[in-house]
């Protein structure tokens, strides 16, 4: 499984495509063939996923308790946006227009790896949201480091 490496600006055309970016092609398995899973983010961004990772998540987020309106509500955000793209002989991805609005994305884009995924933003958006929590960087750092089931200043 990839751990994708490499922040960077892309610029989305007026049919809502980008080019994938070259370091991140690399990146990319063999046997991939261009191929992948858009979806809406967490936050007011853009998930992008390998097929196989996709596979994985949406295997998870479907064993979850349909008995739950917590659960219902989850996976209608989060699996109802999913569309598979696939990359054209440009290596270019054509963005939903539907998921284009929801990330408010219109030009100026981030493309931002996240270990197995890659955020896509609104460029705009994505500065303010780093600059906005920058701030907490140390607190988040210390409150996460419990998962690694060890204190931050021993990794």
């Amino acid at each position: 499984m990839a751990n994708f490496l490499g922040e960077c600006e892309v610029a989305i055309d007026a049919k809502g495509r980008f080019l994938l970016p070259s370091g991140f092609r690399k990146q990319l398995a063999e046997g991939n063939g261009g191929k992948f899973v858009i979806n809406r983010g967490i936050e007011n961004c853009l998930t992008i996923y390998t097929e196989d990772v996709w596979e994985e998540v949406s295997g998870k987020v479907n064993k979850l308790n349909d008995f739950k309106a917590s659960v219902r509500k989850f996976k209608r955000l989060f699996l109802n946006g999913a569309t598979r793209v696939e990359l054209d002989s440009a290596d270019r991805m054509l963005l939903p227009k539907n998921l284009l609005e929801y990330a408010g994305i219109k030009k100026d884009a981030v493309f931002s790896p996240q270990g197995n995924k890659v955020e896509l933003w609104d460029k705009d958006t994505y500065y303010k949201y780093i600059q906005e929590n920058s701030g907490s960087y140390s607190d988040l750092a210390d409150d996460v480091a419990e998962d690694f089931g060890t204190p931050l200043d021993k990794i």
